[in-house]
């Protein structure tokens, strides 16, 4: 299938192969957008007073992980994968967080438990709507569980951002909790798919205040940011932990929740609460949704 082209369209991104970075190979990009000083990074930048843990200790399986009762990262993930190999890797379920093998396993780039880590596997356009502003489609069929791409931006401390105004790109990572937008997001699983030795280290840690960590999209982002709101989805958001145990500071990925045909909008739930975002002077904000679902719930906060 090769999707027409119109002046509105942004730019198409994919991976160049399985392991490499992301590749954008075909851009058509009106400069007036890119004026407003957006800078595309391929992977979540590091604000200098955030520090990211030490290296968790990693499996020692060989190759590929195969077997779940001797595998410390598929322990983890109570004591299986939480991915099958079909497409390239498919999450199995939505889980509060999924641990992945990282630097410090025996394993391989081709083992299983590290299908979040491999880049974009589809050619995603951002294009421009009627009511929406930006959006984003996949020109490629996407397969039920099938990572779509990463959250990216600047991770940064979330009390740095409480003097920021007219962010609607921030992501606050919690602790115990899937994923928080800017009014709270609600949860989709139980405290069951954290391992108990982890859930009682960061039940010390995290408070039931606001989330220490976000993900500041603003300025500095990838495709990720330019997906719409929907409040009935085909993509669904999960945290990652690869390269460390802390849950404060998990990854964000963006999963398909169905099997989505090519040229649908991508969109997941921001999963506001109604009146929960307030203006400069306290005073209830209010934005509505154009998302045209059935069980559309008319505002988006």
């Amino acid at each position: 299938m090769t999707p027409l082209f119109h002046p509105q369209s942004l730019c198409i991104c994919k991976g160049k192969a399985a392991y490499n970075d992301l590749l954008p190979y075909l851009h058509i990009v009106r400069s007036r957008f890119w004026h407003r000083g957006f800078t595309y990074c391929k992977f979540v930048k590091v604000a200098k007073n955030v520090k990211l843990p030490m290296n968790a200790t990693g499996c020692e399986c060989k190759g590929i992980c195969n077997d779940p009762t001797t595998c410390a990262c598929a322990l983890r993930n109570g004591s299986d994968f939480p991915y099958v190999s079909r497409d390239g890797g498919r999450l199995v379920e939505a889980k509060d967080v999924v641990f992945e093998c990282g630097p410090e396993c025996g394993c391989g780039p081709g083992c299983v438990n590290r299908t979040s880590q491999r880049g974009l596997r589809y050619r995603l356009e951002v294009f421009r709507t009627a009511k929406k502003g930006w959006a984003v489609r996949s020109w490629d069929f996407i397969p039920s569980g099938a990572p779509v791409c990463e959250y990216t931006g600047i991770l940064a401390r979330a009390e740095d951002m409480d003097s920021v105004l007219e962010n609607n790109y921030i992501f606050e990572i919690d602790c115990l909790q899937t994923i928080k937008g800017l009014g709270g997001r609600e949860r989709r699983s139980q405290d069951g798919d954290i391992p108990a030795n982890l859930l009682d280290k960061y039940h010390d840690q995290c408070s039931e205040s606001a989330p220490e960590f976000c993900i500041d999209a603003g300025s500095t982002g990838n495709i990720a940011r330019f997906i719409n709101h929907c409040c009935e989805p085909n993509l669904f958001v999960q945290c990652v932990l690869s390269t460390h145990n802390d849950l404060r500071l998990a990854r964000v990925m963006l999963f398909a929740a169905d099997n989505i045909p090519p040229l649908q909008e991508l969109t997941y739930d921001y999963g506001y609460v109604l009146d929960s975002v307030l203006d400069s002077d306290g005073k209830i904000k209010q934005m509505p949704c154009y998302c045209g679902a059935s069980v559309c719930r008319k505002r988006l906060f």
